[in-house]
């Protein structure tokens, strides 16, 4: 015993003291680890009349004991033991931790010196919220490393939480419109859950609830939805209101002037061109291609005729929305069909892509954009954003 207390005095505090190996169960190699701890000054809970105070006294040497397995360094019990410090002998104080307890001790210490108090209130709160507020030094550099191109952008351009939330949205906003372009399971349960009666009516639903995808795509030019209205709208009358001809998308450019934008919309499946060809390399337009362009170079020629050249939007009630655009000579575009029309197991049908673009390119003021042309332009945007 006398051979112990001498052991324990001449311990040193900047030490760490391993045992021998011992050797348990027949093979899980054990071993003890202890520091001691002196300290100048403690402190002790007294009563003095009714009333509890905290009392420095005269400190005492501690020591930590902690038993771990050799192999995984797994640590099974520790203790917290208190000396008297002139003869060495334990104090009946002593702490034991065992299994699950010390990880809670040790995060409990690491909650202790981490948290930030906000004022002098008391605070009462969970271990698993103190883990989402509580992040250490090399964690915080773990995350910024792991992230850096985000919060280059976050530094750079300020983007807040609305930001981040806006472009998440629109991320799987683009996942659901490539899935309605390739996967015809998809588009049928789709259809059957919006109750559309036919595929432009589901998509007349989708680019309602997207209008963001028709301002990035349509040539990089960024065109809205009138205020707390439906893209669908009326156009042949003079306050966009009165029955007339329907034009399934109208917008109206953003700048500091802001023009009509006029958007026909098809659907991804539409035919391109005729099933047969018109002479030998020459493909025609399908009807549905055609249709489409006589449908809205009418529309905005009903429009040019019968709307203002400056018009300023009311409610159903007869109140100014505060919007003003200009009707000169309105941008119209069509969004039909895919261009995988063309792709053959064995490649491009090159005489069938060359007439499709040769007659949208001859056609003045339609601009005619495939559905896949229009995914892939707003899914460039938004990853460059």
């Amino acid at each position: 015993m006398a051979e112990e207390i001498d052991y324990y005095l001449n311990k040193k505090p900047g030490k760490t003291y391993m045992s021998r190996r011992l050797v348990i169960s027949g093979e899980r190699k054990l071993r003890h680890a202890s520091k001691v701890i002196d300290s100048p000054d403690d402190y002790e809970y007294i009563k003095e009349k009714e009333e509890v105070v905290l009392r420095q006294t005269e400190g005492k040497r501690k020591e930590i004991i902690a038993k771990f397995l050799e192999d995984d360094r797994g640590i099974s019990v520790v203790t917290i033991q208190s000396f008297n410090p002139s003869k060495g002998n334990p104090l009946k104080t002593h702490f034991s931790f065992i299994g699950s307890e010390i990880g809670k001790l040790i995060e409990f210490f690491h909650n202790v010196k981490s948290y930030e108090f906000e004022n002098s209130e008391g605070v009462n709160i969970t271990d698993e919220e103190l883990k989402k507020i509580i992040l250490s030094q090399g964690q915080a550099r773990s995350l910024v490393i792991e992230n850096e191109p985000l919060f280059r952008d976050v530094v750079r351009n300020e983007i807040t939480s609305e930001d981040v939330v806006a472009l998440g949205y629109r991320k799987k906003q683009l996942n659901v419109f490539a899935r309605l372009i390739e996967d015809s399971e998809y588009f049928a349960k789709a259809k059957d859950t919006k109750q559309c009666h036919g595929d432009e009516s589901l998509w007349q639903k989708f680019f309602e609830k997207n209008q963001w995808i028709f301002g990035y795509g349509l040539n990089y030019l960024y065109v809205s939805g009138f205020e707390d209205r439906k893209l669908e709208q009326i156009v042949q009358g003079s306050d966009l209101l009165n029955k007339g001809k329907r034009v399934d998308a109208l917008m109206m450019t953003k700048g500091v002037i802001s023009s009509l934008c006029f958007v026909e919309i098809k659907t991804h499946k539409t035919k391109l061109l005729s099933d047969t060809a018109y002479r030998p390399g020459c493909w025609a337009p399908s009807t549905e291609l055609c249709g489409a362009v006589a449908q809205v170079q009418t529309t905005v020629a009903l429009a040019t005729r019968n709307l203002y050249e400056h018009i300023k939007p009311v409610t159903s009630d007869g109140d100014p929305t505060g919007e003003e655009v200009f009707n000169y000579k309105p941008k119209a575009f069509i969004v039909i069909g895919n261009l995988d029309e063309f792709v053959t197991p064995h490649g491009i049908n090159k005489e069938k892509l060359r007439s499709f673009e040769l007659y949208r390119n001859s056609i003045n003021d339609v601009d005619i954009l495939t559905f896949d042309e229009l995914f892939e332009r707003s899914r460039f945007i938004v990853e460059a954003s």
